[in-house]
């Protein structure tokens, strides 16, 4: 491997598998070296002050230590950094010149996964229930949605949770912030939807080099049973764009929330419980497509690197594609739809984290480009939600500062439309818009449905 020795390396960011099942990853003595060694290159450094809480609290403890140093911070003060850190990945793809191939081989959101996932393993030795509690609530994503979306059940659940003395109630007794925006849940049956959709819809299946023009959706937790209406909206952008489309039959967490707990040993069971599914449906000819960018980022970076010898987990690595992606590289063959009925007019639209280090550049605003007469501004700064961090009691208030450079730069202007490509980036930035003056689009593929008039 060639390796630089230079002050800062301008390669392009080399990852290296997460070598996870073995002994030495969960040494907490090892895990506090290397913490050391790169908390000290992060301290002389300090271009990532601006990504998220985790920069600003490893500075902070250095610069209220009694020597300004990281020697004078107690170890036991780490994990301050390692809970703000929810994996974005930006500072490892777009500000770190550390990052391998530099002989120093930083990778900061790996080795915070890393104390994570130690602290995972160890705690039983953690005396704090409730917040154990409800983080395995709000990471068993597949069994709440499941329960809470049932009929009836989802009606009650979304006017208790609308009810002040409720959102008290979980805030003191699940750590959950009352000011956080939980999802809404809805019944549906987006089988049902899909079938019916394509049978109105007559298409001529066009396979080009990299894209096979029949789809299965993995849909999401968020999207099947709190935003349908996203799902929905791609399957009729993706059947009038004539490529066929489907509702993955037997679908699971993609293991994002887990991933970001550091339970391991749980993201391999939703592992194992996706990927077969996934690979039958790509050996009977789909491409798989999700309109959420962390579930794509799961199985294209994070499950590949905790699995580098899966073979059925790098064949779903190559055959997994943002809808946006997918779009731009049917445009690329002469194969999206031009034929738009309006314009959308200014829009605003926040690139998500999770999209942005997937490194296929900006396709939605290319593919948002071609709606006649609008003007697109693309704002590169992270929502602060993540899934969980904008619910949970100690990390809301952080997540609304993280969020206000965005509302301020929208604020400015007079935007028509705001969306995101993540729809709870989407919904966190919203809530402090005036929807009487903006529209607001929880993911743009209803924007190119609108501009359609679908």
């Amino acid at each position: 491997m060639a390796v630089s020795f230079t002050e800062g390396g301008l390669s392009a960011p080399t990852r290296h598998a997460i070598r996870w099942k073995e002994a030495d990853f969960f040494n907490k003595e090892l895990i506090n070296a290397e913490l050391t060694r790169v908390f000290e290159a992060c301290h002389g450094c300090r271009r990532c002050v601006s990504l998220c809480q985790a920069f600003p609290t490893l500075f902070d403890l250095i610069d209220e230590s009694k020597n300004f140093d990281l020697e004078s911070v107690d170890q036991k003060d780490f994990e301050k950094v390692v809970n703000e850190c929810y994996l974005c990945d930006l500072c490892y793809q777009t500000k770190c010149p550390y990052v391998p191939p530099h002989e120093w081989a930083i990778d900061f959101p790996h080795l915070m996964l890393r104390a994570k996932a130690e602290k995972f393993r160890n705690q039983q030795k953690d005396t704090r229930k409730i917040i154990k509690l409800r983080n395995y609530i709000l990471s068993s994503t597949d069994t709440v949605f499941r329960i809470l979306s049932k009929p009836i059940i989802s009606n009650f659940i979304n006017y208790l949770f609308s009810i002040k003395i409720a959102r008290i109630f979980l805030e003191k007794n699940l750590k959950i912030h009352r000011s956080a925006d939980l999802p809404k849940m809805v019944s549906n049956n987006l089988q049902r939807i899909s079938n019916l959709i394509n049978k109105k819809s007559k298409i001529n299946i066009t396979c080009t080099n990299k894209t096979k023009g029949k789809v299965k959706l993995f849909a999401s937790c968020y999207c099947k049973s709190s935003t349908p209406d996203i799902a929905e909206d791609l399957i009729k952008v993706f059947t009038h764009n004539n490529i066929k489309t489907e509702v993955l039959e037997r679908e699971n967490c993609c293991g994002m929330p887990k991933l970001e707990l550091g339970d391991l040993k749980s993201v391999e069971e939703l592992k194992n419980k996706n990927i077969p599914n996934l690979v039958e449906a790509i050996k009977n000819g789909y491409d798989i497509v999700s309109p959420v960018p962390s579930c794509v980022l799961m199985f294209k970076q994070e499950l590949p690197l905790l699995f580098p010898d899966d073979k059925d987990v790098e064949l779903v690595q190559r055959n997994i594609f943002d809808p946006f992606e997918y779009l731009n590289l049917r445009d690329e063959e002469g194969l999206f739809n031009n034929n738009f009925k309006k314009s959308s007019g200014k829009i605003v639209y926040q690139t998500a984290c999770h999209q942005r280090v997937q490194n296929f550049g900006p396709k939605t605003k290319s593919i948002l480009s071609k709606i006649p007469d609008s003007e697109i501004t693309m704002i590169e700064r992270c929502s602060g939600h993540d899934g969980t961090y904008a619910i949970k009691l100690e990390s809301f208030e952080n997540s609304v500062k993280i969020r206000k450079p965005i509302i301020s730069k929208i604020k400015k202007d007079n935007y028509k439309i705001f969306t995101s490509d993540c729809p709870m980036a989407a919904k966190h930035i919203g809530n402090e818009l005036n929807s009487n003056t903006i529209d607001i689009k929880l993911h743009p593929i209803s924007i190119l449905k609108s501009a359609y008039e679908i």
